[in-house]
């Protein structure tokens, strides 16, 4: 039996990148996906993907193939109303909600001023639209894990730590949706709905293929001959289905609780859980980027301040307080049950 088969799954902006590859690898472990996005049949994706091909009617394939059952559901997740259906539609056809995971873009930036120098009329736009989608989409799917005290949210953000993102909205996108996760986590604890942020590392997408010349199957070639893909570290980069297996890896974890609230990397859940990418390698972009770019990885804070998470319960010696489902679940069935 595979580790999620019974299970659904939605990922919202699975259309293409790492919500296809995350799609299609929950599809491997067995589960019923919802891939979602603007971009589908007879519908392109607006912006700056309009001339991509990608639909997730491709997607939705590609996760059927993949051992699963994939399901393509054209949503606009900065529209409520598309959202709140989605997820009646859901209720009605599976009766449950196991894992959402939310993939929906990166701030558009029209440039990398300095906060006095920006255009808010031009700026704070890109940042609401970023933001807001990820909101509304958990507020409508979390009811829905609730009513099981189970689940598992998931953001994918760039980077895995709360350092700053060069830029005030760049910086402000990704840092309020880990925080949204943190704030999630400790409202559904009480629940057994875990809620975390996970970053791959430089991802081989349809879109950086394309940009670079390369192909799955001569990526390595162009890595070693290419300026261009030297300069943005191309020979460490992973395929979009390895974060893909790694929120597979979480969501088949029973004791996934325990990581709610965290931020986690591609490579680091790998050496945790085992699991390799599609092409059998197993990248670690976190070694690779320190050891590349260590002008990067080191660089100081002008303040000499860090933001970073701390582990309270390693600091405790890995003792905290059980949920009210762990100690339920310790208990077993209650006499009326």
């Amino acid at each position: 039996m595979k580790p999620l088969e019974g299970k659904v799954a939605v990922v919202a902006g699975a259309t293409r990148g790492a919500g296809r590859g995350i799609a299609r690898m929950l599809g491997e472990a067995g589960a019923t996906v919802y891939c979602t996005g603007r971009g589908a049949a007879g519908s392109p994706s607006p912006g700056r993907h309009a001339a991509r091909p990608e639909t997730v009617e491709e997607t939705a394939e590609l996760v059927t193939a993949s051992g699963g059952t994939g399901i393509a559901v054209r949503v606009d997740h900065a529209v409520e109303a598309q959202v709140e259906a989605l997820f009646a539609r859901i209720k009605a056809e599976q009766g449950r909600l196991d894992v959402q995971v939310n993939v929906l873009g990166s701030p558009h930036m029209e440039s990398f001023k300095p906060f006095w120098e920006l255009e808010l009329a031009d700026d704070l736009p890109g940042f609401q639209s970023y933001v807001w989608p990820h909101v509304i989409t958990c507020r409508h799917a979390v009811p829905l894990m609730m009513e099981a005290k189970r689940g598992l949210i998931v953001t994918v953000q760039e980077s895995h730590t709360l350092g700053y993102g060069g830029s005030l909205f760049y910086d402000l996108g990704p840092l309020v949706l880990k925080r949204l996760m943190y704030d999630l986590a400790e409202e559904l604890a009480p629940h057994g709905v875990a809620a975390m942020a996970v970053a791959p590392g430089f991802m081989r997408t349809e879109e950086v293929l394309a940009t670079l010349g390369a192909t799955e199957e001569n990526w390595r070639e162009v890595a070693q001959t290419s300026e261009q893909a030297k300069g943005f570290g191309f020979i460490g980069s992973e395929t979009p289905c390895f974060v893909g297996r790694a929120i597979a890896a979480l969501a088949a974890d029973p004791a996934v609780m325990r990581k709610s609230g965290g931020i986690y990397g591609s490579w680091a859940l790998a050496e945790e859980y085992g699991f390799e990418d599609v092409d059998g390698g197993r990248p670690h972009w976190g070694r690779y980027f320190a050891e590349n770019f260590p002008q990067f990885a080191d660089a100081p804070p002008k303040t000499g301040r860090r933001w970073e998470l701390v582990e309270v319960d390693a600091a405790r010696g890995g003792e905290r307080e059980p949920t009210e489902v762990e100690m339920a679940e310790a208990q077993g069935p209650s006499p009326a049950s």
